[in-house]
């Protein structure tokens, strides 16, 4: 089967087994070569959980955390298989990277578990508290990363939905058609009280204290285990959605759950909680949200010329040598936020970014921002656009490759 990409509705629906396992391995000799060339730090992790490990920043912290500093890694997603029969389907990209991620490791010798299922109930968690203590190991590491839009309660059932949209008042801004390169208006109604509750179910900090409590009554979790929730701010014009819509509802709650995490942990594991605050990155939540994809295309355009640019594996190695593992305390902001998106506020980014969004027609779009990267991370993030794959060529399976 030849595998091109299909893009409805600005996102991509179909996956390339070849191109998402050239990925994954694009990102595994990044670590490596990171690896080789500092000196061995002071401190590792030995035992690593990433709950949301199959993409974008989950999965580049397990490929830091095994390649880049040795670990043994356990990785949680829920992720749809390929199919060969009646009719070939790919699955999610998430399925592809996950089995490239395990035939890595265990090529490197390292010890790779991953589970396939809902992040969101007890169950999972059971899982991996059984996993590891079949193992006769203890987790010093625990990065949270989930991206999903919906949330089973395990506790009663009730289904929820998150909603992107500002509060109080419309927004309206211009996008990018991933497809066309044409930049169109599209606009966001304000949420009501139950779309802005319902978000911070979804995606606040709920589900990463279920996920750290059960494994430190489980007793899985090791003495100065870390656990990191990963969060976005943006600049202020985007706040009306990061900070001041439902995004911002749910990152103001994962913010004072770390702070409740990392008073308990210190406590009783002499643990920290945090919240790393990253680069923005091209994904699907924000091809729909006004102005962001401009924003992102003329900021990647920006950071390449100044040579600051990072994707998500350059974050992630960062935040690990520069932030969580470097022998002394984890330097953080007055907020007690770690602050990976550092190089993306530079004021003088900002301030250009700005000018040169001033100036954006659709004739001269290409020019100032960077809509070819932007596009190539899109297509990417689904195995396409793969420097060295032969997307000409047969697929023969989409269950294994």
């Amino acid at each position: 089967m030849i595998v091109q990409p299909l893009i409805r509705n600005n996102i991509c629906v179909n996956a390339h087994p070849v191109g998402c396992a050239a990925a994954v391995a694009s990102q595994i000799k990044y670590a490596q070569e990171k690896r080789a060339g500092r000196a061995a730090p002071r401190e590792v992790p030995k035992t690593v959980l990433v709950v949301g490990a199959s993409s974008g920043y989950g999965l580049a912290s397990r490929i830091t955390a095994a390649f880049g500093f040795g670990a043994d890694t356990i990785g949680v997603s829920l992720e749809k298989e390929g199919s060969d029969y009646p009719t070939q389907i790919t699955g999610t990209p998430g399925w592809y990277n996950n089995m490239a991620f395990d035939r890595a490791a265990k090529a490197a010798g390292l010890a790779s578990v991953t589970f396939n299922g809902d992040a969101f109930s007890h169950a999972m968690r059971k899982q991996v508290v059984d996993a590891v203590k079949q193992a006769g190991k203890k987790i010093d590491l625990v990065i949270y990363s989930v991206a999903s839009a919906v949330r089973v309660d395990p506790d009663t059932g009730e289904l929820y939905r998150s909603a992107i949209k500002p509060i109080g008042e419309a927004l309206t801004g211009e996008t990018i058609d991933y497809a066309t390169g044409k930049i169109s208006t599209v606009s966001a109604e304000p949420a009501t009280a139950e779309e802005a509750a319902n978000t911070v179910k979804v995606m606040g900090g709920e589900n990463w204290a279920l996920w750290t409590r059960q494994l430190a009554h489980a007793g899985v979790l090791a003495n100065g285990v870390k656990t990191v929730i990963y969060s976005y701010n943006g600049p202020a014009f985007s706040h009306a959605i990061y900070r001041d819509g439902t995004i911002g509802e749910a990152k103001r709650h994962l913010e004072e759950t770390a702070k409740a995490l990392d008073k308990e942990l210190r406590a009783t594991l002499e643990g920290e909680a945090y919240v790393s605050i990253n680069k923005g990155a091209v994904t699907r939540t924000n091809a729909a949200i006004p102005t962001i994809p401009l924003y992102l295309s003329v900021l990647f355009k920006v950071m390449k010329e100044r040579g600051t640019h990072e994707g998500c594996i350059e974050q992630m190695d960062r935040l690990f040598a520069e932030r969580l593992y470097t022998g002394g305390p984890v330097p953080t902001d007055g907020n007690g936020l770690i602050r990976i998106d550092d190089l993306e506020m530079d004021p003088k980014v900002q301030d250009e970014v700005r000018k040169r969004m001033a100036t954006i027609t659709q004739e001269n779009f290409a020019q100032v921002g960077d809509f070819k990267g932007y596009r190539h991370d899109f297509l990417a993030a689904n195995g396409f656009d793969i420097d060295g794959v032969d997307y000409s060529a047969d697929v023969p399976s989409m269950e294994r490759f």
